[in-house]
């Protein structure tokens, strides 16, 4: 049978019952309280029942702790994988979303995710889930937008003759 991670003693019970009583964090408070039991001797099953865990995660904690002092039992954000496009490719994709597609060239009248993977696979070699370009559109400060529906042949000089024979009232 292994031995119980000792823990480290520059805090007692009662400094951690009082600094859990502080927290501002739900999960800092709870893992701090089954610290503080296993500083009054209870032993490491009672611990984690304490604190909404098991034996395991209790011993991750503890080690967190001696590590980092009450501050390391916060959660820490992730902020997930970095994106595959650079900075410059990014740019150049937030200018190509912007400027919109060209019909010829592009062969579409505006984008759609599935283009947009497309040309972000034919330009920059990167190759996204078209579930993703949602994401890396928000990133770069685009939201989603339904344009009116226009057709490329679309004659504004007969909308406006037409919009003139109506007899203002």
């Amino acid at each position: 049978m292994t031995r119980a991670v000792k823990l480290r003693d520059d805090y007692s019970a009662s400094d951690l019952r009082r600094l859990a009583a502080r927290s501002r964090h739900a999960n800092a408070a709870r893992r701090l309280l089954a610290l503080a039991a296993i500083c009054d001797g209870a032993n490491r099953t009672d611990a984690a029942r304490v604190g909404g865990m098991d034996r395991q995660t209790l011993r991750d904690w503890v080690h967190r702790f001696n590590a980092e002092g009450p501050d390391g039992l916060r959660g820490h954000q992730h902020t997930g994988p970095a994106c595959r496009l650079n900075a410059a490719q990014q740019a150049e994709l937030q200018a190509l979303v912007e400027a919109g597609p060209d019909r010829q060239r592009d062969g579409v009248v505006r984008w759609r995710r599935v283009d947009l993977k497309r040309v972000i696979e034919e330009r920059f070699g990167v190759s996204y889930h078209e579930r993703h370009v949602s994401t890396l559109l928000k990133r770069l400060g685009f939201s989603h937008i339904s344009a009116r529906p226009r057709h490329p042949g679309q004659d504004t000089g007969v909308m406006e003759a037409f919009k003139k024979t109506s007899p203002v009232s």
